[in-house]
């Protein structure tokens, strides 16, 4: 009745539904029950065997209900369930066999006394309060023995197939009692047995051993037999039963406990250790132990229940501590099935709940509070625990480690607490003053929890979880209040603008407090790691009061920048002097730094180091002036504000690009006006090697990036100025191949040569030796450009012509070398000057010559080709000098491409000697076609008639054209080689012989260029009036037409 009385309590019931739910059990379907038995081991059998062992095994299964009869024997014998009986007669009928659900069998183990057998069986229970378990050990000695007869059990239902069973078992002891009067060596021997009523079986169910009984008063036993045994319910009829699984029920329930317990105790709620009544102990155990859940599924559920549980109720943190440890201990993955969801789910709340307590840590366990302080300790305990355990691991295999998302969680954490104090000031209220008095207020508090932070929850955390709190938060803290001071002293030097530099003292007064609590937020710097104090926001902090010193820069520049505008649209780019080929705006620009520079030094920084910002900022504000002066001139120049007059025109771009040049030089004295070197001495004094070179690579950054910007503006006008040029030398390049033969070169290079001495002239006495030398290289790119377009568009005129650019070329080298006082030659012999060298010699070549230097360029790719996608060809080439004979032997090829739809080619092998004009009596010869292949042999000899006036040419070769015969169509172009006459037949030679055949075989990769990709084939092309350059044009493009055709 307690029970009832609790469970009422427990789900709020009255006594009348209470009555009506109870009469509903009682009407409905008993509940049905199964047994489980673990059969773990036996000890101290007795030894049957001869050799001091036995072989036992295990017979078990249930007996159904004992008649008065039977009971009364019971107590003169025990049952057994093969006996070698004397008196078979008694036992001739099946019906006396035991009415068993089931009997079930063990391994046998071998030549042992303490067996461990570990099997697991279970047997559906009629009579949970009269049925009896009943087990016999036997040692094995049939040939056949009832072991193996037993194990077909599972094969026969029904009670009738039972009785047939226990007939065929009967029979068998029988036939080996019969054999037992002539020598019973054969039977099975009998180790003792074991009789357990099931009624007495304990809820929570037996774990021990039992000591083995015999089966009567003569039988001799020893030993025991380890037992597991257990009762559940296999079936209820209920109907949450019908719809939820038991262990769903299981957790219900125990929530509805645990809400109900944790209400009702004595103590603070959140010092509840999870601890529960005898009555809801009692519940929680026995429908544990109905409902066949582990002690594995018990655990998590009740890690399940209790976690959930606090999360809406704070408790002890140690009693989840150890239920975790019984998870641990317990844990079997392969014992976990439908329950390694909820432990998962349950695993990943309660991790998400503590990381929210974390974040919430200043107000759930304030630092004042010892007790919450050890609460917190055993939370984060039993977070780093549960993370290590092997289930966590088997249940979240690829989850980031804890101390990875607490730092972040502690992060958020400062955050939030640092907003919700902040808010209570309200920013944008008051004047400045007041608002700087609640920043001091700020910066106090933040020093105080600081402080609360590095002497208790700092020890905490780095104790238990391995993270440095301290060094997250104040990193954070650090962050936010140099976030909210910055912009506060922002608004003091709006002011201070505002009022004309004027401060009032209470002003200096709170400025003073701020920065005294800034300095000793400061300096809890010192706690943390070295690696972590050089990216503070606070490091720079004593800047903020400096900002009159930015105030005062910035109006400077303001107003140098508004002087260089005005001296710019005043400028006629007319030179003030002659040495100083500037104008008047570079003497305003060059005032401006000077004011800036004797700003600088009137101030006189006492801290060197410190004043790194202010030369940073001096350096950005003259640099932004240099390249705001250079944009100036350049949109003054585009807008065309310059005069008509062509060399005025000319001397005004010279004198705009000197103006750029002067203050780039300027630039680069920086350094030296402002004292770098001093600056770097101190940054490495300060702040280390790492300090100045920052600081340093910042300033060049600026210089160097200021630098480009003017270089690019010098160019800019100087594409300006040759523009203006470039009409004039269009008109002369074009009379120059425009100009008769009869003309002599000098008369036709004349106007060029006129122009660019008159232009000259005025270049050197308007520009810097720099600028002029920029200026001279622009000019000969241009001229050569302008040449090489020229020639190239009359390809296949006279030789004249190409003689005539080829002096104008000299006359020009000549002109922009100026005896060595001009540009070097390596300068003017630079790229697009041998180009246009090279197109002029090929252009005064005759066809033949032409087709002489294809021959030796394609001798020296071949050379240099090493492998090809084509193929090769192997061959051997020695010359007979008395018969002056070249032989040509053909040997085979390799990897040749496939031309045909079968993927093969039906190759063979043109020979050739080249070029045909030195050869005119040499036949071309070819080999045989080898149908279908990729690797034809041809082992062919060729003979060719070679003397040694032809031979010694180094562009006398023999051609190897590898053809695709197609019959219905044009044969198909595979490749080809080249290999040079003086390779075999100049006189000492190895192949200028007869015995050159015996040399190992020439290895010739194949090509497949285009022809007409060269230049040297334009330039035939374009000789249509010559018969012998169309006819080698029309032989090389046949080839290329076979490519296009494939």
């Amino acid at each position: 009745m307690e029970i009832f009385s609790y469970l009422q309590r427990v789900f709020d019931i009255g006594h009348e539904e209470h009555d009506i739910i109870l009469q509903k059990v009682k009407e409905s379907k008993r509940a049905s029950f199964s047994l489980r038995v673990s059969v773990m081991k036996g000890k101290n059998l007795m030894a049957k065997d001869a050799n001091g062992y036995s072989d036992p095994y295990c017979m078990l299964g249930v007996l159904g209900r004992q008649s008065q009869k039977e009971s009364e024997e019971k107590r003169e014998r025990r049952f057994s369930f093969r006996k070698r009986r004397e008196k078979p007669e008694k036992c001739s009928s099946p019906k006396e066999a035991p009415a068993t659900r089931c009997i079930q069998v063990t391994e046998v183990k071998p030549e042992t006394l303490n067996p461990v057998w570990n099997e697991h069986f279970v047997f559906d229970i009629d009579d949970v309060y009269s049925d009896l378990l009943h087990l016999d050990i036997w040692d094995h000695d049939d040939d056949v023995s009832v072991a193996e007869a037993c194990k077909k059990l599972n094969e026969i239902s029904g009670i009738r197939g039972m009785g047939r069973y226990f007939k065929q078992i009967a029979k068998s002891v029988r036939a080996n009692g019969a054999a037992a009067s002539g020598g019973d060596e054969k039977a099975d021997d009998f180790l003792g047995c074991l009789n357990i009523p099931l009624s007495e079986i304990p809820v929570v169910g037996y774990n021990q051993c039992f000591k083995l009984e015999p089966r009567s008063t003569a039988s001799k036993v020893q030993g025991e037999c380890h037992l597991i045994l257990r009762l559940f319910t296999s079936q209820r009829d209920t109907d949450l039963s019908k719809t939820q699984s038991s262990v769903i029920i299981h957790k219900m329930m125990l929530c509805q406990i645990l809400d109900y317990e944790h209400s009702h105790v004595q103590v603070e709620p959140y010092n509840w250790n999870g601890k529960v009544s005898a009555p809801a102990g009692t519940l929680i155990s026995h429908h544990a132990m109905q409902a066949d859940l582990s002690l594995l599924q018990q655990a998590i559920i009740l890690w399940q229940g209790y976690s959930s549980h606090h999360r809406s109720q704070r408790m002890c943190y140690s009693s989840l501590l150890e239920l975790l440890k019984t998870i641990n201990t317990e844990w079997d993955p392969s014992a976990v099935h439908g329950e390694m969801e909820i432990l998962r789910e349950g695993l990943r709340l309660h991790s998400e709940y503590c990381l929210f307590l974390i974040t919430n840590l200043r107000q759930v366990f304030p630092s004042s509070h010892p007790v919450a302080v050890t609460r917190c300790e055993l939370m984060l305990r039993g977070l780093c625990y549960m993370q290590g355990m092997e289930a966590f691991q088997e249940v979240f295999p690829l989850c980031n480690e804890i101390q990875l998302e607490m730092a972040a969680a502690v992060k958020k954490g400062t955050m939030e607490w640092y907003d919700r104090m902040t808010a209570q000031f309200k920013r944008d209220e008051g004047t400045l003053e007041e608002e700087l008095k609640q920043l001091v207020q700020v910066v106090d508090d933040v020093c105080a929890d600081v402080q609360k932070g590095y002497h208790i929850y700092n020890t905490l955390f780095h104790s238990t979880v391995k993270v440095d709190f301290f060094s997250i938060s104040y990193r954070q803290l650090d962050k936010l209040v140099a976030d909210h001071v910055s912009v506060a002293m922002e608004k003091v030097c709006g002011t201070m603008e505002q009022e004309n530099s004027r401060m009032t003292q209470m002003m200096g007064e709170t400025l003073f407090e701020l920065y005294i609590s800034l300095k000793t937020l400061k300096s809890f710097r010192e706690f943390l790691p070295l690696r972590d104090t050089k990216m503070l926001a606070l490091n720079g902090f004593h800047n903020w009061f400096k900002c009159a010193v930015h105030k005062w820069l910035q109006i400077v520049h303001e107003q140098s920048c508004d002087r260089i505008r005005r001296a710019v649209e005043m400028d006629q780019f007319e030179p003030i002097q002659q040495k100083a080929k500037h104008s008047s705006s570079t003497m305003d620009v060059m005032t401006c730094f000077s004011q800036v520079q004797e700003l600088w030094a009137q101030l006189a920084w006492p801290d060197t180091a410190g004043a790194s910002i202010f030369i940073t900022h001096l350096t950005d504000n003259i640099c932004n002036e240099a390249v705001y002066y250079s944009e100036l001139l350049k949109r003054k120049i585009e807008r065309g504000h310059l005069g008509p007059d062509h060399t005025n025109l000319i001397v005004q771009l010279c004198t705009a690009l000197n103006n750029i040049d002067h203050v780039d030089v300027y630039l680069c004295r920086l350094p030296r006006e402002l004292d770098w070197k001093c600056l770097e001495q101190a940054m490495e004094e300060s702040c280390g090697l790492e300090g100045r070179e920052q600081v340093i690579k910042a300033l060049n950054g600026r210089l160097h990036n200021a630098n480009l910007e003017l270089q690019r503006e010098s160019r800019h006008i100087i594409t300006h100025l040759t523009e203006k040029m470039l009409y004039e030398f269009n008109k002369c390049v074009q009379h120059i191949g425009l100009s008769p033969d009869s003309i002599q070169n000098d008369d036709a290079v004349s106007p060029l040569m006129k122009y660019l001495n008159e232009t000259l002239v005025i270049l050197r006495e308007a520009l810097i030796k720099q600028n002029l030398d920029r200026i001279l290289s622009t000019l000969w790119e241009l001229l050569l450009r302008l040449i090489l377009e020229t020639v190239m568009d009359n390809r296949g005129v006279q030789v004249e012509f190409y003689t005539r650019f080829q002096y104008t070329l000299e006359v020009l080298l000549e002109f922009f070398n100026a005896e060595g006082e001009g540009m070097t030659l390596e300068d003017l012999k630079g790229e697009d000057y041998k180009a246009v060298e090279e197109e002029l010699r090929l252009n005064k070549c005759s066809s033949f010559e032409l087709i002489e230097q294809y021959f030796l360029e394609k001798i020296t790719q071949q050379r240099i080709l090493k492998h090809t996608k084509f193929g090769r060809i192997s061959l051997k080439c020695y010359y007979d000098a008395p018969e002056q004979r070249l032989t040509v032997e053909i040997l085979h090829g390799a990897d040749l491409i496939a031309l045909d739809a079968n993927g093969l080619s039906d190759p063979f092998v043109i020979v050739e000697l080249c070029p045909h004009h030195l050869f005119p009596f040499a036949k071309s010869q070819r080999t045989q076609v080898k149908m279908k292949t990729l690797h034809p042999v041809f082992d062919e000899l060729f003979y060719f008639h070679v003397t040694p006036e032809q031979y010694r040419h180094r562009f006398a070769c023999v051609t190897f054209t590898v053809m695709d015969y197609d019959w219905l169509s044009t044969n198909d172009f595979a490749g080809d080689a080249v290999a040079p006459l003086s390779d075999f037949c100049w006189p000492g030679r190895p192949t200028a012989s007869p015995g050159g055949k015996n040399l190992q075989p020439l290895i010739l990769h194949l090509s497949r260029e285009k022809p007409s990709e060269k230049p040297i084939m334009k330039m035939l092309d374009a000789r249509t009036g010559d018969r012998e350059a169309q006819e080698f044009i029309k032989m090389l493009k046949e080839i290329e037409k076979c490519m296009e055709e494939e």
